[in-house]
């Protein structure tokens, strides 16, 4: 069902349209989740440390398609709101063969720098092995990654975030039970693993665009090459290319912390791995919503519904901070069981590595949770650079930091997990502040002043 977020209560059709979004994109956590999962409990520290550095370099790769999709989403959900049906069509067909193009390309990049990969992550000699297995195969899902985020972006964008998360549902029920049978029925090993995530990753993708291609007669715009315009390609590039930039350089960050992690060791890379899959599911519902309040604001800046921005802004504000407050207490209370769900009992070095990172970075979700609404509305204003600004500050005091403080032997690694909420902290000051003083001109003159 799609949703005009231009009509009804504010936060209450906000609300109604994040509560999908969430809910698939914990879904979609669950391919990293069950891979570390059954790797970890099944076939041991080397391997776990393997598939979750592998994780981090491909939420890196992916980022680039992740961007072009969102980044074409909010320019959707603009001219959803303009009520432009010409405009969305020609746009959709631009953006689906731009973002094809450049996924493409990707996947053939991915796969010749694949072995040069070792040396820029520090990857050590007994952990090489599994991931080079594993990355050899999960590469070839970054197409079925692309047709997933390409039409749930879409979708999301006209207010229909419950059919992502119905083929979402599907395949991660699948990718688990392939996890199992590959890897404890098989003995396919990290190999197994990556196989299962592809296979669901297709099965999502290919399944949301029959959908979309059925069911929505703007997408069937991309089967016609007449609707395809050099104009919207340079505004779909135009637009997305900062978002993209913005999702690359954020994971281009963290691919770097990865590999001062690495240089620490098996121990401190294993329960690192643990780590971010259990941060990065109690921050994902605040992600979400922050895409969630972008699509509220794009629709609402399209039809020039200046009331119902500010409206959602205060009500975006104080449902983050909420959720962000209580995700914080539980992680930091509970750091401990939740090491355990990925690593043996035994591993107390591991767990207690994972359990120092979790409660010194969960204490501060409300920093994350505030600069993922300042990226989401910056983006749906149209200033998608300011996103790119934001990020680069947050990362590029993150990386700057964790190598300055993880070099002090009586600081070591406590210094990378350190570095993270002071990012965090540094661009949101930035982001409200230009807010703050730019107000005025950054928000659309309201449609009933313009009668």
């Amino acid at each position: 069902m799609n949703r005009d977020l231009t009509k009804g209560s504010v936060t209450k059709s906000m609300l109604l349209f994040a509560i999908p979004m969430i809910l698939g994109d914990l879904l979609q956590q669950c391919y990293n989740i069950a891979d570390t999962l059954i790797v970890g409990q099944f076939l041991g520290r080397n391997a776990l440390a393997a598939v979750g550095s592998s994780f981090t370099l491909m939420t890196f790769l992916t980022s680039t398609i992740l961007g072009l999709c969102m980044g074409s989403g909010a320019l959707f959900s603009i001219r959803f709101g303009q009520r432009d049906e010409n405009g969305l069509c020609e746009d959709i067909c631009a953006s689906f063969y731009s973002i094809a193009a450049a996924t493409v390309l990707l996947n053939v990049i991915a796969y010749l720098c694949l072995d040069t990969l070792r040396v820029f992550l520090h990857v050590p000699d007994e952990v090489w092995g599994d991931m080079r297995a594993y990355l050899s195969v999960i590469f070839m899902g970054i197409p079925g990654i692309f047709l997933y985020n390409f039409f749930a972006s879409f979708l999301r964008s006209v207010g229909n975030s419950m059919v992502p998360l119905v083929f979402l549902a599907i395949s991660a029920v699948v990718n688990i039970v392939l996890d199992l049978w590959f890897i404890i029925g098989l003995k396919r090993g990290v190999g197994g693993a990556a196989e299962a995530t592809v296979i669901a990753q297709y099965l999502s993708g290919i399944g949301i665009a029959v959908y979309a291609l059925l069911r929505c007669p703007q997408v069937r715009s991309i089967r016609r090459l007449r609707s395809l315009r050099w104009e919207r390609i340079g505004e779909i590039l135009s637009f997305s290319t900062l978002t993209c930039v913005q999702q690359s350089v954020m994971n281009l960050g963290i691919l770097t912390v990865q590999g001062l992690v690495n240089s620490f060791g098996t121990v401190v890379m294993a329960a690192f791995a643990a780590a971010v899959k259990i941060d990065a599911f109690a921050y994902m519902p605040v992600q979400d919503f922050g895409n969630a309040f972008s699509t509220f604001i794009a629709q609402n800046y399209g039809a020039r519904e200046t009331g119902r921005i500010r409206s959602g802004l205060k009500s975006a504000v104080c449902i983050s901070m909420a959720f962000c407050l209580v995700i914080s207490a539980l992680v930091f209370v509970f750091a401990r069981p939740l090491m355990t769900i990925f690593v043996e009992a035994g591993e107390t070095e591991i767990i207690q590595a994972g359990v120092q990172y979790l409660r010194i970075e969960g204490a501060f979700y409300c920093g994350i949770g505030c600069l993922f609404l300042l990226y989401g509305l910056y983006r749906a204003l149209e200033k998608p650079g300011m996103s790119v600004v934001l990020t680069v500050i947050s990362l590029g005091t993150r990386v700057a930091l964790a190598y300055l403080l993880s070099a002090i032997p009586a600081v070591g690694v406590v210094g990378i997990w350190w570095s993270v909420p002071i990012g965090w902290f540094l661009a949101d000051m930035t982001g409200l502040l230009y807010f703050k003083i730019r107000k005025n001109k950054l928000l659309p003159l309201d449609k009933a002043s313009i009668r």
